[in-house]
C-alpha cells in the first residue's frame, strides 16, 4: 500500500514536470492524480497482457505517466474555470 502511494506520488510529479506551464495543484492533488493514472496505466497494461494491475512494469508506467499528464491538464482546466468564475 505504501509502495502504491509512493508510485502515485512519483508518477504525479513526473506528469507535472512533463506538462508545460505552472500548475496550481497541491501535493494532495498531485498524489491523487498520480494514483488514478497508475491504476489506469496498470489496467491498460493488464489488458495488453504485460502484467498484473498492481505490478510495476515499463508499459504500465509509461501509460500511467501519459494518463497522469492528461489528468493534470483536465484538473488545471477545472481549477482555472473555478477561479475565473
Amino acid at each position: 500500500m505504501i509502495g502504491f502511494i509512493v508510485a502515485g506520488l512519483i508518477i504525479g510529479a513526473l506528469a507535472r514536470l512533463i506538462k508545460p506551464g505552472k500548475q496550481n495543484l497541491g501535493i494532495f492533488a498531485t498524489l491523487l492524480l498520480g494514483l488514478v493514472g497508475s491504476v489506469i496505466g496498470g489496467t491498460i497494461a493488464n489488458l495488453l497482457g504485460t502484467g498484473d494491475i498492481f505490478e510495476l512494469n515499463v508499459i504500465g508506467f509509461i501509460v500511467a505517466v501519459i494518463v497522469s499528464v492528461l489528468l493534470v491538464g483536465v484538473a488545471e482546466t477545472l481549477v482555472g474555470r473555478r477561479k475565473s468564475a
